[in-house]
This record gives structure tokens, sequence and C-alpha cells, in this order.
């Protein structure tokens, strides 16, 4: 126990303490940069940042989500795009039966029921796989997640009630007392603030002990269970809650693009987040988001050069892989120590 006590105190350089580091005013203009640039673009008549910052928030939701249990971890998951998915459909299923009078008395446009339902199933169907894919480790557990997920994914195509491969449009946002998701600006000041909102819950996930025999699992889980935790039920308990979030960022996505296929929870938007986690620095608080941020401005400005703007796009990627080591937060890291 006493061990644990001191790997907590001394291995997490990821605290708000540390905010004014050359780290963590990087982490700051961040922050500032993502809260500032959609109201500027607001006030000043350019929606189309407002959309890309709102799909680059949602999409930082999801990829903290995933370091949650791949950076600090060591849960490769290659599924995690079901849980985002299971998210959308959360709020397109209930307002396509609202659309056609059905349920009402469950008030399926209403936000709290629609959040509350995908953060439930998406919570739900962690357990159930993580139960069994924790059973595996290294490769098996990385090809059986990508498995559960393609499972969800043939599953929603094989619906036609709810449009099948085509998808389905939401007539309506969800609905919340004095907050009108229709207003672009209103809808990306619920994301930024759901994103510090799980920034903060990571945190102090990750700085408790509960964090730290995670990490201590993700190293040698046989010593974990030695010194009398139960490495599995923390793992899994990871899992879960990995899996909650993103499906949160899920019902978010589904009211942001008011359109949900299947096409969401295939296996390579899975390797969408798994990119934004590593570009950006596994198991740093706000690598996902530097990643995120780096990965959705790279995939606009290469695809407005060429058709074929995969090509360049992955050369950068297996470069940043390669040659920096810890992503962006880790080199910003190294850059804070040296100039220090």
């Amino acid at each position: 126990m006493a061990n644990l006590e001191t790997t907590q105190n001394s291995q997490m350089p990821d605290n708000w303490t540390s905010l004014f580091t050359a780290t963590g005013w990087a982490n700051l203009i961040l922050l500032v940069g993502l809260a500032l640039v959609p109201t500027i673009a607001y006030y000043t008549g350019h929606p189309f940042w407002i959309d890309i910052s709102t799909r680059l928030v949602i999409l930082a939701i999801a990829a903290v989500s995933l370091n949650l249990v791949l950076g600090y971890g060591g849960m490769i998951s290659f599924g995690h795009a079901a849980f985002l998915g299971i998210g959308a459909y959360a709020v397109g299923v209930p307002a396509y039966h609202a659309t056609y009078g059905e349920f009402e008395a469950i008030a399926s446009y209403n936000g709290f029921f629609q959040f509350g339902l995908a953060i439930a199933v998406a919570a739900l169907f962690a357990l159930i796989t993580g139960a069994i894919c924790l059973r595996t480790k290294g490769v098996h557990f990385i090809m059986i997640t990508m498995a559960f997920g393609q499972m969800v994914y043939f599953a929603i195509v094989s619906i036609e009630t709810y449009g099948g491969d085509d998808g389905l449009v939401i007539d309506t946002r969800s609905e919340f007392p004095g907050l009108d998701l229709s207003n672009p600006i209103a809808l990306y000041a619920l994301c930024f603030i759901s994103l510090l909102v799980v920034l903060y819950i990571v945190h102090r996930l990750v700085n408790s002990r509960f964090g730290m025999v995670i990490q201590g699992a993700k190293g040698n889980a046989e010593r974990m269970n030695a010194i009398g935790f139960n490495a599995y039920i923390y793992q899994l308990t990871a899992y879960v809650i990995s899996g909650a979030i993103c499906g949160y960022a899920g019902a978010l996505l589904g009211n942001f693009t008011t359109f949900i296929s299947p096409e969401m929870m295939d296996w390579s938007r899975s390797g969408e987040l798994m990119f934004m986690v590593i570009l950006g620095g596994a198991a740093y608080l706000l690598g996902p988001v530097f990643g995120a941020v780096a990965f959705i401005l790279l995939e606009e400005i290469l695809s407005g050069f060429t058709l074929y703007w995969h090509l360049p796009f992955g050369i950068i990627l297996i470069l940043s892989v390669l040659f920096v080591k810890g992503g962006m937060s880790g080199l910003l890291s190294r850059l804070g120590k040296r100039d220090g």
C-alpha cells in the first residue's frame, strides 16, 4: 500500500498545479483557443469554423475517454467507435419514434432522457463486452474489441426500421430547459463545457488510488493482484467509465450532425480515435485534445489540396509515431524541461 501511495505522489506529471510550466501554458492556450475561436466565428459570420470546432470538441471527448483505457490502462481498444455510435442512436431512435407519435409518455425529445439513455446503454455494452475482452491480452484484446464493434455495426445495418446502411435523420435536437441546441453557439457551449468536465473527471480518476491501480496493472497486472488489488475489476471499471463517456460524446455527435448511420461505429472510426490519442500523446491529460485538433485541421487542410489527401496524411501520422515520442504533449514536455 505504501508503494502505491509513493507511486501516486511521484509519477503523475499531468497535474493542474503544473499549469504554469511550458506544457501548462500550451494546455491553457489550447483551451482558451477552443473557447474563443467559435465565439469569434459566430459574431464575424463564419459558421464553418463553428462546425469544425464543434466536431473537434466532440471527437476530443471521445478520444479522452479512449485515453483513459489506452494511455493510462494499456488496454488497446479497437472498437471504441461502437460506444460513439450507440450514443448517437440513443438520440436518434427515440426522436424517430416521437416523430410518429410513439412513446410520447417518456418524452422522447427530452435531452436528459436521451443523454441518460446514451450513457446507460454504452456503459452496459462496455460492461458486457469488457467482462469478456479483459479475459484476453495483447493482440487478442485488440481483435476481440474490434469484433464486438463490428457486431454492433452490422446489427444496426440490418435494422431497416432505422434506415439500415442509409442512416437516420434526426428532425429535432435534444431539448433542455433554457437551452436551444438549434443555436450553433449554444450547442458548442454544451460540447465545450462537457469537454472541460470530462477532463476534470479523468484527471481526478488517474490521480486517485483507483488510477494508480489502473496504471500499475498496465505495467504488471500480476504484481497488482499479488499486493491485494483485483486488477481485472479495476480495469473493467475503467473500461465501463470510458464507454459511458464515449456514449455521451456520441449523444453530442448525434445532435451535431442531426444524421446518424452505422458508419459512425465502423472500425476505421475507432482507428481515427486511436490516432488522435497517439498523435496528441497517450497518458497525457490533454494529449487527446491536441491530437483531435491536429487530426481535424490536417484533414481539412490536406483535403483542400488534393482528392488523395489520405496518402500525405498517413505519411505524417507514421512519421509522428516513429519520431515524436509521446506525441505532441510529450514533445512539449521535453521542450519545457530543456528550456527550464
